[in-house]
């Protein structure tokens, strides 16, 4: 049976395909949280009355009912544990709390993972940062780019470069997306079953469904038949290419690319709840997703009966893993210690340093863009600092290798501009410091 996963174009502005899934005004928060002075003496896991105006904001949005659940989390260097403000439960009108150890779909936070399992590759030799796919992927070689981004698939010229490793990690190569594409491009990608993320096992009013392509392989094979949206290296766009690159891996590294992450990234740092396909043994932790249409949240992904208790059809390496505070906080840890985590290696210190750096190739316009003004790494917004990204559903995750500090903030709904969770958060997080300052100014 297909998975209710489709093209949304005949829903309203409030929830389709487009704004279910995308997040582009989810990732600039992870530079908000990235701001966070968290005090070295602090050793209480929930530090809520430090941070008074933070806390009151996530109460507000769970004792109003317009969210289940609408935690923060943040650890400072190599601290074990993250620490917490905020909370709820699994899903509205339930007992159960959550906890760090919730599960949460994290939709493209999955991104900045794939980008450093990319990296390792890299670091061993065994990829190029500036390799040409095609010498990966053959299928990929001649590629066509559309002369109009929305025009038809047969008015088409040549592309005038290779795409190259760089660019799938950047965002830069010219791919389309599902969540974005529009017009012939974006109906073939939902024709060829080149999904940007599951939603749910349910059907909901409105959405048509898509059937996923068979297999990450066969989704590869059939995105390399279709056009460009733009000419390799000119533009910044939102793309599958992050899902690209878990086939890419694949056929580096001879291994399924989940298992890959698996080996490589989740067992050596200690991330033991972080799937694809979460385990019937594990439902009782998956939070409820909602949609929230009216300023009204329903459940569209109930945890019980979630669309990641099924195995996926495409292991998508842009947005399809889930994961706990717990376990995320886990793999920030392991990049503010520039490799290693609790005594194990997982990635070389250079591996980290270059994914967390600015790889945007220098031809690049992004006048216009989501990243006007910052820069892009391997899977992850990287400015200053700071190296983060977003999920569709409303997570955050960042580091800042200056301040020492991993955060994240956690929550479940959908469309993401449906509350204003991330400006509110800046000020509450600007009034608290505020508060910080003037104390420690008064005791001196």
């Amino acid at each position: 049976m297909p998975i209710q996963t489709a093209a949304l174009s005949g829903m309203t502005p409030d929830l389709s395909r487009r704004s279910l899934l995308r997040a582009g005004a989810l990732f600039a928060g992870g530079a908000a949280l990235s701001g966070l002075p968290f005090g070295r003496a602090a050793f209480a896991h929930d530090v809520s009355e430090d941070w008074a105006n933070v806390a009151a904001l996530a109460d507000k949005y769970v004792s109003q009912k317009k969210l289940a659940n609408l935690l923060l989390s943040f650890g400072w260097d190599q601290q074990p544990h993250a620490h917490t403000v905020g909370g709820g439960t699994l899903a509205l009108g339930k007992p159960a709390l959550v906890d760090e150890n919730s599960l949460y779909r994290i939709y493209s936070m999955s991104k900045p993972i794939t980008g450093m399992a990319t990296m390792i590759l890299i670091d061993e030799g065994k990829l190029g940062l500036d390799q040409p796919v095609h010498e990966i992927l053959p299928a990929f070689r001649d590629m066509k780019v559309l002369v109009d981004p929305e025009g038809s698939l047969d008015d088409t010229v040549p592309a005038n470069q290779p795409i190259t490793i760089r660019m799938l990690l950047t965002h830069t190569a010219g791919l389309g997306y599902q969540i974005i594409s529009k017009g012939p491009l974006q109906k073939a990608f939902n024709a060829q079953g080149l999904i940007g993320g599951r939603v749910s096992r349910l059907p909901i009013p409105g959405i048509e469904p898509v059937t996923p392509a068979p297999g990450l392989a066969v989704w590869a094979d059939r995105l390399a038949e279709l056009p460009l949206m733009y000419q390799p290296a000119t533009r910044w766009s939102y793309s599958c290419s992050i899902d690209l690159l878990g086939r890419v891996i694949e056929v580096v590294s001879g291994m399924e690319f989940e298992a890959f992450l698996k080996a490589r990234i989740f067992d050596p740092c200690g991330m033991t709840s972080t799937f694809m396909q979460v385990p019937a043994s594990e439902a009782h932790r998956l939070t409820d997703n909602y949609g929230i249409v009216g300023g009204t949240p329903f459940p569209i992904d109930p945890g019980p009966a979630s669309v990641f208790l099924d195995p996926p059809e495409v292991a998508a390496g842009g947005g399809g893993l889930v994961s706990s505070p717990k376990d995320y906080d886990r793999f920030l840890r392991m990049l503010l210690g520039y490799g290693r985590i609790d005594g194990k290696f997982v990635m070389s210190e250079n591996a980290v340093r270059v994914g967390t750096s600015n790889l945007i190739p220098a031809t690049v316009d992004l006048k216009g863009s989501w990243l006007e003004g910052e820069g892009h790494g391997a899977g992850g917004r990287s400015k200053g600092s700071s190296f983060g990204w977003g999920g569709a559903a409303g997570t955050l995750g960042a580091v800042d290798f200056d301040l020492k500090l991993r955060s994240c903030l956690w929550t479940q709904y959908m469309p993401s501009e449906a509350y204003p969770i991330r400006d509110e958060f800046m000020a509450a997080m600007q009034k608290d410091l505020a508060a910080m300052r003037a104390a420690k100014k008064a005791a001196a």
